[in-house]
Parts: structure tokens; C-alpha cells; sequence
């Protein structure tokens, strides 16, 4: 009996096994943060494609794909059903079908694999699973606006692999993770000598990342300030109620109020939900003129309309300063409808609150605060970081604000402040980030977390921070040292399989 059950099974074993794979990854991201798992779960994924087929490689890394999103994305579906007003069944097969087409990629990545393997001990797990993983998960960051969530390298934040991340990004540590997992496969399978060089390679590659650790990529530039991020907790369902613009105000004034010793207070996304023009007068002018009497500057998110009725999503500085930043990365269906002369009747089920925004149009992420000038983002422009550098070098400190409310209590709040924490690693700079209902923090250039307010609680947290200057090397060469070594592997596992037919 048992044998009979083991040769119907063993079949499909694989593709469970890379479907197990792929969720035991999403504990390797925040909140659970367990960083050693994302290294089990690269090797598991190798070791579901091993001998396969290039056709079921791709079903297998598919599967690898599903059980990584499915587990991780599923948020997705709090959005559109209860704030985008969608029936349940809609938005989750919504969701499904959108988990289901971003697990292509590692559909493509399997099958890539085991096409392009030609037989050698080595060059799976060591050229070809880095190299095509990354080279992957980096298109996937920017393919049709781009979708750069749960990249592999975010694992690391709080493991030695973080300090490769000033520079060679948020991949470079992806391709890092992954050359573990496939040295961690050769040290159980390979024999003698190679296991010994193995396992010494895979020692060398992790206390590398601890003695980078230890490498200062930019320095201090004049003294320190206070700095403060408050959070309202407001309501998704409420905030854009017609009749909550004077509550909403009113809590944020008295958030503010409370931390004006601060010399800079930033406030969530669209902290106010009316129009710049609508409450510049009662509002912020004399909001301007406290913030300059007490030597404070403002930071806020607020909508701005143009005469021509065209709208953005903005960040706006006051004090002894006004300046503006509109948002040039906008979210597909929640700040503008991608393809709406082709999905025609389907745009009417996204009935989200100004869901029609306009691209800010500013070159470079700047914003002038006082004296300073700080790198701005938007809500998940944070998730983008060529375009979070290119504030780099001029921008003393990073400053990012989001409304992670969409998504409810859910992973997704935890996993953004992943992400903006490895902002802050990469570029070697203070990241003040406010949240509407958390979790808004002040992370440090190491990208540790100084002070932090928890989701769904009301209230700001303080610290010093530290302007700093000088590019680490990855503000210098962007994603090119990652990118390029990905592909350099991949053409060196090609050589090395032509050169074994040629033979």
C-alpha cells in the first residue's frame, strides 16, 4: 500500500514542494522577519526544479510564485472589497487572477532554469538560479509600471547580508540570498573538497556582509534636529466622508500641537482631504505662521488642483519655507486608471476616492524644507529605488508619507516599512515616514528604527536626526553592479553548457 501511495504522489511532490517553498518565503519578510528562511526557501525552489523538464520547470516556479504571493499579496483584496467598494467575490478573484499573473515571472525564472542547465553540478544553483531570479525579480519591478513588492533582498534588513545593501541595492541582496541557497544545496549534496570550498564561500559571503556593516558610506553635515512623524488614525471608511474634513483637521492640529518643540513634523499622505486652494486660507496660512513663530517646519500631504481641474497627489512644506512635491509614480487603479479605452465597463468597479490623479512632472524627488533639502516619496514610490536616488546626493535626509490604511491589518504595513527601512540603508540617510493609521517611524542611515508609532494607535514619535552627505556606491551606479552580475552569470552558465555539448 504504501509504495502504491508513494508512486502516485511522487509526481506531484515537486510542485508541492515548490509550492511550500514559495510561502515559507513570506516569513522571511517582515513582521516575522525569521531572514535564515529566505535562504531554506531559495535552496527548496532549487531543489524542486532539479531534473525537471523546461516545461514543468515553468509550472513549478509558478507554483513557487503563487504560494510566495499568495501567502503575501492576499492584502490586496482589503482594498478593493472594502474600500473600493466591490463585491467580495470580485475583488478576490481580482486578487487571484493578480497573484496569478504576477507568479509568471517565476514561471519564466523555473523554466528559464532548467532550459538553460545543461547537466553541471554547479551551474544551477551557483550562475543560473542568482542570476535569473534577479534578473526576474528586477523586471517585475518595473514591467508595466512595475510591481516590486516582497523582492528577496528585503528579507535581510535585520541579517549581515544588509550590509552589501549600500552597494548593491535591495538585488544586490536578492542575488546574494539566492547564491546562498544554491551554496547551501551544494554543501548538502556535493561531496569532499567541493563541500569544504563551499561552505568556506558561503561563510565568506556572510561576514562580508557583517564587516560592511561596519563601513560609514556617508558622513554627518552640521547638527542634528528634532524630528517628529504623528499619526491621526483615521478611518479608511472615514477619511473621505464629506462631512471629516474639520475632525481630520482638527486631530492633526492637535498632534502638532503637541510636538512643536520639534523642528520638523511631518504629517501622513493626503493628511487633509480637501484641495490645497480649499483650505490654504483658513487653514494653512496661519498653520505657516505658528510654525514660523515657534521655529518649526511642516511637512504634510494634501491634494492639490490646478486651474485646469488637473489634480495631484502632493507633499507640502511650511515654516519659514513653502515648497511643493506632486507624487510621479502613481498607483494603476487606485490614483489613476491604466488602459481605460480598453477595459471600458470595468473601470466603473474601482470606485475609489480620487482615483484619477495626475504624474507630478519635477525631475528629481526634492523638496525644501527650511534649510534643508530632503528626498520626497509617496506613498509606494518608496518601493522604487532608482527613483527614490535620484534626490541623491543634495538630499540630506529621506521623507516619505503613505496611507497603508488600504490595506487594513494586514502584513502590508509591516512590509512597507520593510521597504522604506532598506531605502534609508541604501542611500546612507534619516527616513522620516508618517502613515495615516501606521506604521509611521524614523529610521536611522543604518536602517534601524529610532522611534515608531504601531498601527491603529493615535499619536507621534520623536528623535534626533542626523543630515548626512556623500553617495554610498549605490546612489553612484543605481541597480547596473546588480543587474550586471546577474547577467553575467547567466552568460557564464551559457558558455560553460555550450562548452559541455561541444564536448
Amino acid at each position: 500500500m504504501q509504495p502504491l501511495l508513494h508512486s502516485r504522489l511522487a509526481p506531484i511532490l515537486p510542485a508541492l514542494f515548490a509550492l511550500g517553498s514559495g510561502a515559507l518565503l513570506v516569513l522571511g519578510f517582515a513582521p516575522f522577519s525569521f531572514f535564515p528562511l529566505a535562504v531554506l526557501a531559495l535552496l527548496g525552489f532549487f531543489h524542486s526544479l532539479t531534473g525537471a523538464t523546461p516545461r514543468a520547470g515553468f509550472w513549478r516556479g509558478w507554483l513557487f510564485g503563487v504560494g510566495l504571493l499568495g501567502f503575501g499579496v492576499f492584502w490586496i483584496r482589503i482594498s478593493l472589497n472594502e474600500f473600493g467598494n466591490m463585491d467580495a467575490w470580485v475583488a478576490h478573484l481580482l486578487t487571484a487572477l493578480f497573484i496569478g499573473a504576477m507568479a509568471l515571472y517565476y514561471g519564466l525564472a523555473g523554466w528559464l532554469i532548467c532550459r538553460l542547465d545543461g547537466g553541471s553540478v554547479w551551474v544551477g544553483p551557483l550562475l543560473l538560479l542568482p542570476g535569473v531570479y534577479v534578473l526576474l525579480e528586477w523586471l517585475r519591478g518595473w514591467l508595466f509600471t512595475g510591481f516590486p513588492w516582497l523582492n528577496l533582498g528585503y528579507t535581510q534588513i535585520e541579517g549581515p547580508l544588509a550590509g552589501y545593501a549600500p552597494v548593491a541595492g535591495v538585488y544586490g541582496v536578492s542575488l546574494l540570498v539566492a547564491l546562498s541557497g544554491g551554496l547551501l544545496w551544494g554543501l548538502i549534496r556535493w561531496p569532499g573538497r567541493a563541500r569544504l570550498a563551499t561552505g568556506s564561500f558561503l561563510a565568506a559571503i556572510w561576514l562580508g556582509g557583517v564587516g560592511l556593516q561596519q563601513v560609514e558610506w556617508t558622513e554627518p553635515s552640521g547638527p542634528a534636529f528634532k524630528a517628529s512623524v504623528v499619526q491621526a488614525n483615521i478611518p479608511q471608511a472615514v477619511k473621505w466622508a464629506p462631512d471629516a474634513g474639520v475632525m481630520i483637521a482638527q486631530a492633526y492640529l492637535e498632534l502638532t500641537l503637541d510636538h512643536l518643540d520639534s523642528d520638523l513634523i511631518v504629517w501622513p499622505e493626503t493628511a487633509l482631504p480637501d484641495f490645497l486652494h480649499q483650505v490654504r486660507a483658513p487653514l494653512l496660512t496661519p498653520l505657516a505662521e505658528r510654525a514660523r513663530a515657534e521655529g518649526t517646519e511642516i511637512v504634510l500631504g494634501i491634494p492639490v488642483m490646478e486651474e485646469t481641474g488637473r489634480y495631484y497627489n502632493g507633499l507640502l512644506s511650511i515654516g519659514s519655507r513653502e515648497d511643493l512635491y506632486a507624487k510621479r509614480h502613481l498607483v494603476p487603479f487606485g490614483e489613476f486608471m491604466p488602459f481605460k479605452s480598453w477595459l471600458g465597463p470595468l473601470v466603473q468597479l474601482f470606485e475609489v476616492p480620487m482615483s484619477d490623479f495626475s504624474r507630478g512632472d519635477k525631475t528629481r524627488p526634492l523638496l525644501v524644507v527650511g534649510q534643508y533639502l530632503a528626498g520626497a516619496s509617496i506613498c509606494y514610490e518608496d518601493a522604487f529605488p532608482t527613483e527614490v536616488v535620484q534626490a541623491l546626493p543634495e538630499a540630506q535626509f529621506l521623507i516619505n508619507v503613505s496611507n497603508d490604511a488600504w490595506f487594513g491589518d494586514s502584513l502590508a504595513p509591516h512590509q512597507h516599512l520593510e521597504i522604506a527601512r532598506m531605502r534609508a540603508l541604501e542611500t546612507g540617510r534619516f527616513l522620516l515616514r508618517a502613515t495615516n493609521t501606521g506604521i509611521s517611524a524614523i529610521v536611522d542611515e543604518r536602517g534601524r528604527t529610532m522611534a515608531s508609532v504601531p498601527s491603529f494607535v493615535r499619536g507621534g514619535a520623536t528623535a534626533e536626526v542626523q543630515p548626512r552627505v556623500g553617495a554610498t556606491p549605490f546612489v553612484r551606479f543605481h541597480n547596473w553592479l546588480a543587474i550586471g552580475l546577474a547577467l553575467t552569470m547567466i552568460v557564464l552558465g551559457l558558455l560553460v553548457r555550450r562548452l559541455g555539448q561541444g564536448r
